[in-house]
């Protein structure tokens, strides 16, 4: 298996397999261990550390939209606070997202009603200090096909990233090569402040 064709599997598979509890499911085993194991092969040429997890769900329900996520343990081991690199799965479309992500549930705790439009304004803010990386990771915006409080959280939470339909996926070389680039943006918002807000010229 590779990198390219775990994430395939996921996106032309997990429609149908939420029909079937996730418990023992097949599809279930790849998102939680396959898809990660091939994401940690295409890791190693990258001086880590990293923590890598997959999640289809919890418990007995499928998730709206699963994931597969890249944690630099300096800043964040979950995906619901901090920052992250993420592979995100729409609803409504064969294809898959790299995000460079924000957590959602910290904002959605923190902001309530207007985590999304807080969201979005970080988000803005974030791209502009990453402005060098706009043309390697061009998608400002994704889309999930999915209404609910996670699925539009994570929409707003977006960064930065790429978008692959399937034919896409069968360029690992491509895969890599983004997922370096990715790798180097996250780094770079970790070295430029992360998610504080910049200094004004008049501060400490």
């Amino acid at each position: 298996m590779s990198l390219g064709y775990a994430l395939r599997r996921i996106v032309e598979e997990y429609p149908l397999a939420r029909l079937d509890p996730p418990a023992g499911h097949p599809l279930a085993s790849i998102i939680r261990r396959g898809a990660p194991g091939e994401l940690r092969t295409a890791l190693v040429p990258i001086d880590g550390p990293f923590l890598v997890k997959g999640s289809p769900g919890r418990g007995s329900k499928w998730a709206a939209i699963p994931w597969i996520a890249v944690f630099d343990p300096a800043i964040t081991t979950s995906a619901t606070r901090g920052y992250y690199l993420v592979y995100l799965f729409p609803a409504h479309r064969e294809a898959v997202h790299l995000s460079l992500a924000q957590g959602t549930v910290a904002a959605i705790r923190e902001h309530g009603p207007a985590a999304c439009a807080h969201l979005r304004a970080s988000g803005a803010a974030l791209r502009a200090r990453l402005a060098d990386f706009a043309a390697a990771l061009p998608n400002a915006t994704i889309t999930l096909g999915s209404v609910g409080e996670l699925p539009e959280g994570y929409e707003a939470a977006h960064i930065l990233g790429q978008t692959y339909d399937l034919r896409a996926l069968g360029d690992e070389r491509r895969l890599h090569r983004d997922l370096a680039t990715a790798v180097a943006a996250y780094r770079a918002l970790k070295a430029r402040g992360g998610l504080d807000p910049p200094r004004s010229r008049g501060g400490a």
